[in-house]
């Protein structure tokens, strides 16, 4: 049994194996350098959201399996069970103990030890299938490893009086080295039996054991802390005061006046019925008045009215609306994380302390659900309250794919995108070229920082026998983080929901490119270079200016695809001549490269000389209409001015017919003008339009 050491640097990555043994002895004797000290140490001093320079010095541990590296990526060779659990973050040296302790008296742990960050707690025990075999395969390995997390946690949570923290179990799940002199250590362990499962788990949430606030500030204002509560409530009682007195005037009171001990005493009922504690009552009416009234005399009158007034903490200061408002907001944080997903324009939801470890869509299945979870736990909302919620404010704000491109590591100077484009066999030369740029406007236009001048109007096109991969390897361009936000399925015919898929997907694939219609070129013309999209929402009232994410890449069976008779600059056709090689594909390092060139400056837009070549190699792959091989086989273009004549599109078609009987269709007239200019034959414009000068030949060519 062994697992997996995984050490990164600017050039790659390296991996070695060892038996748990070997691990045992590097986790009780820290090196010379001390590197998890020195990452211990850093913990304390640093900010959230900083980066944390000593963690990478540590190597990744991956318990799961065993690992080697083929490619530049990683392949499972042996899983080997093993199971790794993290109690906390926990306070101190106090709670380590008791974790160890509790979890060491369960027979099943094989090891327990301090995490990397001295804060943690890791825990591992080993999984087997009832004839003590694993699973071989890497998606059999996965779905068991799956199902054993699962039942590792429901196992070992009932005996921690500390959160496990979740975490999705995949193989490649991994922590840093950790250092523990102390560690505790079986290897006899008993395993945990398991049969192999068949698919993996539902993602059922565990249901909260909820727990009666016995503190009258926590069930006041629940989810704040007690300094933050008791200005929220000290707040609202002397705004309750000023209302009280207002009242009791216009019922006959004598005015207060100048005479603060009226509003003293009122405000202190207010703070004993808010369950606000005397000191703290004393202690912020003293700073409120403090030029008003001396110290002394505040605290004997809130010192009297706490001795006289009953009831503590049972009338809040606050209005039902208020209490209701903090209510929600304490519930939803504490039981769900939302998110505003702004690619697909929904709001997205998880379970927290749950086994849902991906966002889902929410719907009104799911709003009724929350609405009841809450009347369960006595708090009276409904559903138009959640919804009010949720489409609030209240909810950050998510883009997928920035937050994904703007997470990645630093790139390693390895050309990967080239290497990608060179896995499809063809006879283009430019082609990797080409491609590297496509991919550069594509990941610009992911960032939302694109130029709005150079809109990614171009789209690779593989044309090739079926059985090659085209599609797959269409596919395999977009991460699997970010395969929700790719589509090979678009109806140019839906002119509104087509352009609303450039705001929707990171890339379009129009798959079996050949069954577009000739009607339908124009539009796809159109939206290729749309730099934005100007659309109404569905039940909208407004014309919305939108950001356009969406670049296209293409494939086909057919060689005769492109049918512009002006031109074909906005594809870059290729034959695929052999099946592609559709193996992994290191998505960060690749990503992390393109996003080093576009900040370096790299033009990600394509010049004229690329054009041009791109002209010139979509040759091969133009539809020749019957009026353009009649036109070669009865006509030349003019050598020099005394020869020839020159004649319009309309007549050379006229003759055309005349010539060899076959019927033209005289409304084509236009498309078969700019199939001359096309072939850049020698024009001019006069009265009668614009006119060609050519050579009619004697006889048929």
């Amino acid at each position: 049994m062994k697992i997996t050491q995984q050490r990164d640097s600017n050039t790659g990555f390296a991996l070695t194996t060892s038996d748990i043994d070997t691990f045992v002895l590097k986790v009780q004797t820290e090196t010379k350098a001390q590197p998890v000290s020195a990452f211990r140490e850093q913990l304390k001093s640093i900010l959230p959201g900083m980066q944390i320079t000593e963690a990478n010095k540590l190597p990744r541990i991956l318990p799961a399996a065993e690992f080697r590296k083929v490619n530049n990526q990683k392949q499972l060779k042996a899983y080997n069970g093993i199971v790794e659990l993290t109690v906390g973050p926990l306070s101190g040296k106090a709670e380590i103990a008791l974790v160890k302790r509790l979890a060491w008296e369960q027979p099943q742990t094989r090891l327990v030890f301090v995490g990397s960050s001295g804060r943690t707690v890791k825990i591992w025990t080993t999984f087997t299938r009832p004839d003590n075999t694993l699973p071989t395969s890497h998606e059999a390995a996965e779905t068991f490893h799956a199902h054993a997390y699962r039942l590792a946690v429901k196992c070992y949570q009932p005996q921690i009086p500390f959160d496990i923290l979740l975490k999705e179990p995949t193989l490649e799940q991994y922590s840093r080295l950790s250092f523990d002199p102390e560690l505790l250590y079986r290897p006899d362990s008993i395993q945990f039996y398991l049969a192999q499962p068949v698919a993996m788990p539902d993602e059922q949430s565990h249901r909260e054991v909820m727990q009666t606030e016995k503190i009258p500030l926590e069930r006041a204002v629940p989810g704040y802390e007690t300094e933050e509560a008791c200005i929220m409530l000290f707040e609202a009682a002397v705004q309750k005061t000023y209302i009280d007195l207002t009242e009791a005037e216009n019922n006959g009171a004598d005015p207060v006046g100048q005479d603060l001990q009226p509003i003293v005493t009122c405000l202190a009922e207010n703070c004993f019925r808010s369950g606000i504690p005397e000191e703290e009552a004393v202690k912020r009416t003293i700073f409120h008045y403090y030029t008003r009234m001396k110290g002394e005399v505040i605290r004997r009158i809130v010192r009297a009215v706490y001795q006289e007034c009953k009831g503590f903490g049972k009338q809040c200061s606050m209005s039902k609306e208020q209490q209701l408002a903090l209510q929600m907001d304490e519930f939803m944080k504490r039981r769900y994380d939302f998110r505003y997903n702004t690619q697909v324009g929904e709001v997205e939801y998880r379970e927290r302390h749950s086994f849902r470890f991906r966002f889902l869509p929410i719907d009104k299945r799911v709003l009724n659900s929350i609405a009841l979870d809450a009347q369960h736990e006595g708090i009276p909302l409904w559903d138009r309250d959640v919804n009010r919620y949720i489409y609030s404010n209240r909810v950050p704000v998510f883009n997928p794919l920035t937050d994904y491109l703007y997470n990645l590591s630093r790139w390693d100077g390895q050309d990967r995108i080239g290497l990608l484009a060179q896995t499809v066999p063809c006879s283009n030369p430019h082609w990797p070229a080409l491609f590297h740029r496509w991919f550069l406007n594509m990941v610009a236009h992911w960032r939302g920082n694109a130029d709005k001048r150079f809109a990614n109007n171009v789209s690779p096109l593989l044309v090739g026998a079926q059985g090659t991969r085209k599609s797959t390897f269409c596919r395999n361009l977009v991460p699997p983080e970010l395969r929700n936000y790719y589509t090979d399925s678009i109806d140019f015919s839906r002119k509104r929901d087509a352009e609303l898929y450039l705001n929707r997907f990171a890339l379009i694939n129009i798959d079996e490119f050949d069954q577009i219609s000739p009607t339908q070129q124009g539009f796809l013309k159109h939206i290729l270079q749309k730099p934005v999209v100007n659309v109404r929402k569905p039940y909208a009232n407004a014309v919305l200016e939108m950001q356009r994410y969406a670049s296209f890449i293409a494939t086909s069976n057919q060689m005769d695809l492109l049918t512009d008779p002006s031109g074909s600059r906005r594809f870059i056709c290729i034959e695929v001549t052999d099946v592609i090689n559709t193996g992994p594909i290191d998505y960060n390092q690749l990503y992390a490269q393109a996003m080093h060139e576009i900040d370096n400056g790299e033009r990600y837009w394509f010049d004229q000389l690329e054009e041009q070549i791109m002209t010139e190699y979509n040759r091969a792959f133009e539809q020749v209409l019957p009026e353009e091989q009649l036109f070669d086989s009865y006509f030349r273009v003019a050598e020099n001015e005394d020869e020839g004549e020159w004649l319009s599109p309309a007549e050379i078609l006229s003759r055309l017919k005349k010539r060899c009987g076959i019927p033209l269709s005289s409304s084509k007239v236009h498309v078969f003008g700019r199939m001359l200019r096309k072939h850049e034959i020698p024009s001019k414009r006069s009265r009668f339009g614009i006119m060609y000068h050519v050579v009619e030949r004697a006889g048929k060519l």
